[in-house]
């Protein structure tokens, strides 16, 4: 009930225990292995029945107990060490604050997602994306980068899972007691809770106040619309993830950005955090961060304003932009004529003009279209550094967003890639942890690759009995939710006794678990049913699967493909070989990842941006079995698994999918199941762990979520923060004395005012003519140079406005260049009638078909590249 007014009645810690209170109160004990410990010490069953949650675990333990463990000798020993090694991890210099005594690094980041999947514990996520951008803040975290984290706190979460008993996927949305999650409420001097409000259309301000989770040494702000004051339209705003109409989800982004934003800044006020100097945009639906950062310098009240092509320009230097998605319906994209409702004048960001804010989403290209606001393409025009999340998938999106820079080829459209990871001490097994440090390799080093070459040197004896150890956590694991999935589907417990030995610890365990859009293709395995029973009830090669997925709450099809697999699965003649476990979430991730022995994977490709789970299940000891699609298109070496050959060139879908499921049978009938179970006079398959041995070797080091921070930080926090610098702003914070009398900053005025001159001149740039030295008539030889000069005229420009390149390589029959290279051509001299000539050589060093040609390209220092306006001219 509305008006139902609910408190929570914490536990009185005696003086000697207060450090429960601070470790409950860090995120770090969900990846910190010790101090889980103390705390299931505190109460070993109340441990396990809370789901291993410190904050759930200290409201429920009475109070006699604690008074017993307060009187603990031993205990207090172990609960000052945990508090101690808290301590030391939160002030110790790491790998940041060595790198900062180097020039260029930021004071802090801002970092923004719709959804952060830190734990179980803080149920605010619902697949990859919440997951990844989790593990980014535990990593930065762990490297001592100064992330602050902005998201929402929704009070029912994504939703809880369950089935009918038809096999119908069922959501439930249980609601969440802030004073009951691992988080404390943002206050001001005075006590009070800090709040933003953001101006909605003819109606109040929308409030928020702000919650902080400390996830080790980085604070994540989460925005709750659930305030006194707020209508009911209003504290819905931020009930569930991904729910709600089309303007409800315009309004939660409009809170992300706008209001996240203002929460930094109150944040930083309240604690004195340095304010960030960069901004990352983790996909789309936060973007509206960088409108409210141009408010902020164009309405400024308490210094001189910037106008708009300035204040753009300094937001754009210092914003990140990652998209993750190849698929162009997870892009959200709004009616304009509601987006021009949200900012108009006195809208949600006052003084940006309404019409300069519906250019930045436009799909203003060939194919665009007119009457939608596309939050990607905002992304990218208002970050100068844009990536996907694989290489793979840096190339889908260059192909995707081409149409923003027309006048570039494809493989030169500004966006890179930066490989997803995954936070190790979050997803590898604790047995595995333990097993490399009896061997010498330590979890917490500097040094990855020192631990898993540990991992290399433990016997394969050893290594096979901890992954039967795991295998049989989970199929424990699993044989108890599948009961308890039966009993809500009502199913009666006298009918449940097979559950009890549904699944062997001994049988070959194949994963699959994934969130449930088409594209996933979560029942190609059941393409030919009796090919896949007779693969699970081999008599001497028998296979079992493990499978979980949630679909979209509005997505009837993804509904069927669950309900498919479920009413396969419910098949007396094989439950005990296949089972659908619901409600995947972090916890049931944990044991599965590290408990499987094949990670099965088999998008469409190329629909499958990163795909992490098959790297957490490679860091515990499982082989992939996998489309190449993703990450394993870029690490898949042979040897490390198992590629699964993807019919890219046939159109119809039902044949592809027959071919791709043909081939996942054949491999497992042929190559996996008969490598599995040759076993030597121990029972141990060696040929297998050779190749686990080998996973670990080619890919722990390479899938860490601190080797993908550390990339974050030198290819584009780093680079953003020196560009910014350099329009003598400060990352688009309020305070900085750069700002001239005529509105403009420095170096962005410049830039902005550059920009303008450039895209007013360049139809008068012309490449006239291009010539070559030597005879036509005579072939070229390897080592021969190509001394080419071009004659150029450039209008009004400069020859320092541009780069007159030579463009050279491989030439295909139809005109293409393959791997092109790129050389500057020099100015030679100038004509009186302005034209310029430029001259330059490349030495011929590969026999074949040669190709080039000479362009011009926009050309300033303060550019991320010179692709960045997507002006380019060839010879006519």
């Amino acid at each position: 009930m509305r008006a139902l007014r609910r408190f929570t009645v914490r536990p009185v810690l005696p003086p000697a225990l207060g450090a429960l209170g601070r470790l409950a109160g860090n995120l770090r004990w969900s990846w910190h292995p010790p101090t889980q410990d103390v705390f299931a010490e505190v109460d070993p069953e109340l441990w396990a029945a809370t789901g291993h949650d410190p904050v759930a675990l200290l409201a429920s333990v009475g109070q006699r107990r604690l008074e017993e463990l307060a009187a603990d000798a031993g205990f207090r020993e172990r609960l000052a060490a945990a508090d101690a090694d808290l301590s030391a991890y939160l002030g110790d210099e790491r790998w940041f604050q060595r790198r900062a005594r180097t020039t260029g690094t930021p004071a802090a980041i801002g970092y923004f997602s719709p959804e952060f999947g830190i734990c179980a514990a803080l149920p605010q996520y619902s697949g990859g994306l919440g997951i990844l951008a989790g593990d980014h803040l535990k990593a930065a975290s762990d490297l001592g980068v100064p992330l602050v984290g902005v998201g929402l706190l929704y009070r029912h979460g994504y939703f809880r899972q369950a089935l009918s008993r038809e096999g119908w996927q069922q959501e439930s949305y249980p609601a969440l007691d802030p004073e009951a999650l691992p988080i404390s409420a943002l206050r001001e001097a005075d006590g009070s809770p800090a709040t933003i409000a953001v101006a909605m259309p003819a109606g109040p301000d929308l409030l928020a106040r702000i919650w902080v989770a400390s996830v080790g040494r980085v604070p994540l702000l989460m925005l709750d619309t659930d305030v006194e004051g707020n209508p009911e339209d209003y504290v819905e705003v931020t009930d569930r993830l991904y729910g709600g109409t089309s303007e409800h989800r315009l309004r939660q982004e409009l809170l992300l950005g706008v209001g996240g934003v203002r929460a930094l800044r109150a944040h930083a006020r309240i604690t004195g955090h340095p304010a960030p100097e960069v901004f990352h945009t983790n996909e789309g639906h936060a973007g509206f961060l960088g409108l409210e950062r141009i408010r902020e310098l164009t309405a400024a009240e308490d210094e001189p304003h910037l106008d708009f092509e300035t204040a753009l320009e300094v937001c754009r230097a210092s914003t990140v932009f990652t998209t993750h998605t190849p698929v162009p319906a997870g892009i959200d994209r709004f009616s304009r004529t509601l987006v021009e409702q949200y900012f108009a004048t006195g809208g949600a960001t006052p003084g940006v003009p309404v019409e300069r804010v519906l250019a930045l989403g436009a799909e203003d290209y060939e194919g665009g279209d007119a009457a939608v606001f596309n939050m990607a393409v905002m992304g990218f025009r208002l970050a100068q550094r844009a990536n996907g999340v694989s290489r793979l998938h840096g190339h889908v999106s260059r192909g995707m967003f081409h149409g923003l820079w027309p006048g570039l080829d494809e493989g030169e459209v500004p966006i890179g890639s930066i490989t997803n990871g995954v936070h190790a001490p979050t997803w590898v097994a604790r047995e595995i942890l333990e097993l490399a440090a009896r061997h010498g390799g330590d979890a917490a080093g500097a040094d990855p690759a020192q631990f898993w070459a540990a991992v290399d040197r433990v016997p394969a004896k050893e290594v096979w009995a901890v992954k039967r150890q795991l295998r049989e956590r989970l199929v424990h694991d699993a044989r108890r939710r599948v009961a308890g999935s039966w009993e809500e589907r009502g199913a009666a417990r006298a009918e449940l006794g097979w559950t009890e030995t549904a699944l062997d610890p001994d049988v070959l365990t194949i994963g699959f678990a994934r969130r449930v859009p088409s594209y996933k293709r979560l029942t190609l395995m059941l393409r030919d049913p009796e090919r896949l029973k007779r693969l699970l009830l081999h008599p001497e090669r028998p296979v079992q699967l493990l499978v979980a997925g949630k679909a979209h709450p509005a997505d009837d099809g993804g509904k069927r493909l669950v309900q498919e697999l479920v009413r396969f699965a419910d098949d007396p003649e094989v439950r005990h070989r296949i089972v659908f476990l619901p409600n995947y979430d972090i916890a049931m991730a944990q044991p599965l990842y590290a408990g499987c022995d094949v990670w099965l994977n088999n998008p469409l490709r190329p629909y499958e941006a990163c795909g992490t789970s098959g790297m957490k299940a490679a860091l515990n000891g499982g082989l992939n079995l996998s489309i190449l699609d993703g990450w394993w298109d870029e690490w898949f070496d042979g040897r490390n698994g198992w590629a699964i050959p993807s019919a890219d060139g046939v159109a119809d879908h039902d044949r592809r999918d027959d071919l791709e499921a043909e081939a996942i049978y054949q491999l497992l009938e042929h190559e996996v199941a008969p490598r599995f179970y040759d076993v030597d006079a121990d029972g141990v398959p060696t040929r297998w762990v050779e190749m686990l041995r080998h996973t670990w070797a080619s890919l722990g080091p390479k899938v860490l979520a601190t080797r993908m921070v550390r990339d974050y930080v030198e290819e584009l926090y780093v680079p953003a923060t020196r560009t910014a610098r350099l329009l003598d702003g400060d990352g688009g914070n309020r305070g900085n004395s750069g700002t001239g009398e005529d509105g403009r900053r420095g170096g962005a005025g410049e830039l902005a005012a550059w920009k303008q001159r450039v895209r007013r001149e360049w139809p008068r740039v012309r490449v006239e003519l291009v010539e070559t030295d030597g005879d036509p008539a005579q072939e070229p030889a390897v080592g021969d140079r190509l001394r080419v000069h071009a004659f150029v005229a450039l209008g009004e420009l400069s020859a320092d406005d541009v780069e007159v390149q030579l463009v050279h390589g491989r030439s295909t029959p139809e005109g293409d260049l393959l791997d092109p290279a790129i050389d500057l051509l020099a100015p030679a001299e100038t004509y009186e009638d302005g034209r310029r000539r430029y001259d330059g050589e490349v030495v011929l060093d590969r026999p074949g078909a040669v190709g080039y040609t000479v362009r011009v390209v926009p050309q300033h220092p303060l550019l991320a590249s010179p692709a960045e306006l997507g002006l380019v001219t060839l010879p006519a």
